[in-house]
């Protein structure tokens, strides 16, 4: 079970190393008023997306419900940290759909965002993760 814990650590990782990232790219792309530059950064979103990202948030999914299933639900049906932490992971899933709508956009060239509201978009995950870093070390509830 602790490869199961460290597979699920590790693609963690690489799954919030692109959420932190991606909105960063925004950043940048918002900002870019050239084709050559605008083309780039379709190239590096999509790429981190689908090749990072999206692998990323599957695989720590799995192995997350890997492990919820192997220690028993019953177990932990009564503790809150855990039922907020699915709570956290549950808005971060929504976030990186969102992410791939914004792709899409982008894509298409019908952004309509600029470059401070990526910037402020940027901030969530970050916040996310110190949550649920808290919740499962120190297990409040």
């Amino acid at each position: 079970m602790l490869w199961v814990k460290a597979f699920h650590v590790i693609f963690m990782v690489t799954w919030f190393a692109a959420l932190f990232y991606l909105p960063r790219l925004f950043v940048y792309h918002a900002m870019s008023n050239d084709a050559i530059s605008n083309d780039r950064f379709k190239v590096m979103e999509r790429k981190l997306y689908f090749g990072i990202m999206t692998p990323g948030a599957v695989l720590t999914t799995i192995f997350g419900l890997w492990l919820l299933f192997d220690y028993g639900w019953a177990l932990y049906a009564s503790m809150g940290w855990l039922h907020l932490k699915l709570l956290i992971v549950a808005i971060l899933i929504g976030y990186h759909f969102y992410c791939g709508k914004i792709v899409k956009a982008f894509k298409q060239d019908r952004n309509q965002r600029g470059h401070v509201f990526y910037r402020w978009f940027n901030e969530l995950p970050v916040l996310l993760l110190v949550a649920v870093i808290i919740l499962v070390t120190v297990k409040p509830f």
